[in-house]
């Protein structure tokens, strides 16, 4: 039996090739070992700060580094219009069967996507702007593939806001998007562990001009 994975393991990825290498082996028990015995909070608060901020021209809506679905499980609604994009194929495989996406996408988030201009109406993500993941620079597609007046709803962890720099890219767009709103969240429920069970994201809010 292989070893039970967990948040350092995550934390530990440094290429997107890591990225695919450790979930390959994670995603069928990912929901069970990680999400639900740690509380994990990212998807449901995702979820509920887009019920704030969110109207009815917000679709379709792309969740980046969709993972095993957990963000759109907690969006799924009949009237909405959610892909998932992921680098990869086991974790989108068993998002795919949780039946709440109607496109799945594998990609390279690092990579200019194979997607149109100005085509979807909101960005939401989960745990992808973290420790070894996705950095700041992929907002500029991000952008790109959002049409103006999209909503950008996204976890950023807050050890890595200003030491990703994040901060700096925040301000490079500022031009490109209306004045971003912050939350600050706790990630995990019932996490133990010394070194992460406190962690917290922040909740980024903000339009495409």
């Amino acid at each position: 039996m292989s070893e039970k994975k967990g948040v350092k393991d995550a934390y530990s990825i440094k290429t997107p090739e890591d990225s695919i290498n450790l979930y390959r082996s994670w995603a069928s028990t990912y929901d069970s070992d990680f999400a639900i015995q740690n509380n994990y909070r990212s998807p449901i608060e995702i979820a509920k700060y887009f019920d704030k901020y969110s109207n009815h021209k917000d679709t379709p809506i792309l969740d980046v580094g969709a993972g095993t679905g957990l963000v759109g499980e907690c969006l799924n609604e009949s009237s909405r219009e959610i892909d998932a994009i992921d680098i990869s194929p086991e974790m989108l495989n068993i998002a795919r069967l949780k039946n709440c996406y109607s496109k799945i996408i594998e990609a390279d988030l690092t990579k200019r996507l194979l997607i149109s201009d100005n085509h979807y109406g909101a960005i939401v993500s989960a745990g992808t702007f973290t420790h070894g993941h996705v950095g700041p620079d992929v907002l500029d597609e991000l952008l790109r593939v959002t049409r103006s007046g999209g909503l950008f709803i996204f976890t950023i962890h807050y050890q890595l806001y200003k030491k990703a720099g994040f901060d700096k890219k925040i301000l490079e767009i500022e031009k490109s998007i209306t004045k971003p709103n912050f939350h600050e969240v706790s990630v995990y429920g019932n996490n133990l562990d010394k070194d992460h069970g406190s962690d917290k994201v922040i909740i980024t809010v903000f339009r495409k001009r």
